[in-house]
């Protein structure tokens, strides 16, 4: 008998954090239509959309020790782990100062959340689905975007890791690496692109849509649809997998 695997998540507690931008707050969106009660982090004071929202900034070592602490108070069942920094720079000039920003949040903030909802999950001894946000970048190596690239390489394989680990209590673990979506980080990326290679401020933007196999760039809500279904019954027999959502940009 067919028996249809249901993307309602009620009674389940979804943590997000990077919360503040397109794709954060598109994930929210989706989490609460979708019926989870939301809880969520990122730097800014002000926001709004969730059932809690904690200002942290997870670069900082007391802020990340209060958010472990924060999610082990809020016992969630999904994770969005989503918070991440970009910047620029090639093997020539991409210092040891970007190296620790990028690697501080992207991989050292990250794996700390990750770590502690795990072992919220297992204590509560309730199955559970983390999901991690890396990128296309972690599948391949970019001139100008040396750190960054490293930083989401490091992503995809703390997920198969930690996929592994886990799945004993049967906790999920899977990662989504978007491509170019739009959103408002994307002026910032826009502008080092114009600096990085000389381009009039608009023009990378243009460009890196029309190379897309799909012929434009994704929205933020393509990358939260594809979180709820991790979140989800329909992905319950996947686990240590990167879901790619960029149009076709890289062949896997």
């Amino acid at each position: 008998m067919f028996n249809p695997a249901p993307t309602d998540l009620t009674g389940k507690t979804c943590l997000v954090t990077g919360a503040s931008g397109g794709i954060g707050a598109a994930a929210i969106a989706h989490f609460s239509a979708s019926g989870a009660t939301v809880f969520a982090t990122d730097l800014s004071p002000n926001f709004d959309g969730c059932a809690d929202y904690r200002a942290f900034n997870l670069s900082e070592t007391d802020d990340l020790e209060k958010a472990c602490g924060w999610i082990s108070e809020i016992s969630p069942d999904i994770l969005f782990n989503n918070a991440a920094v970009f910047d620029m720079g090639s093997i020539l000039d991409a210092n040891l100062d970007q190296y620790d920003h990028l690697f501080g949040v992207n991989v050292r903030a990250f794996y700390a959340i990750m770590q502690a909802t795990a072992q919220s999950m297992v204590a509560m001894g309730k199955p559970g689905s983390i999901i991690n946000m890396a990128s296309q970048a972690g599948h391949r190596g970019e001139a100008l975007v040396a750190h960054y690239c490293a930083t989401k390489a490091a992503v995809i394989s703390y997920t198969q890791s930690a996929a592994l680990a886990l799945a004993p209590y049967k906790i999920r673990v899977n990662g989504i690496s978007p491509g170019v979506i739009d959103t408002p980080m994307w002026k910032h990326v826009d502008s080092l692109f114009a600096k990085f290679e000389h381009k009039e401020i608009g023009q990378k933007k243009r460009e890196v849509g029309e190379e897309v196999p799909l012929g434009y760039m994704g929205a933020p809500d393509d990358v939260a649809r594809v979180a709820i279904f991790l979140a989800s019954e329909q992905s319950s027999y996947m686990t240590a997998q990167t879901i790619g959502v960029d149009g076709g940009n890289v062949l896997r």
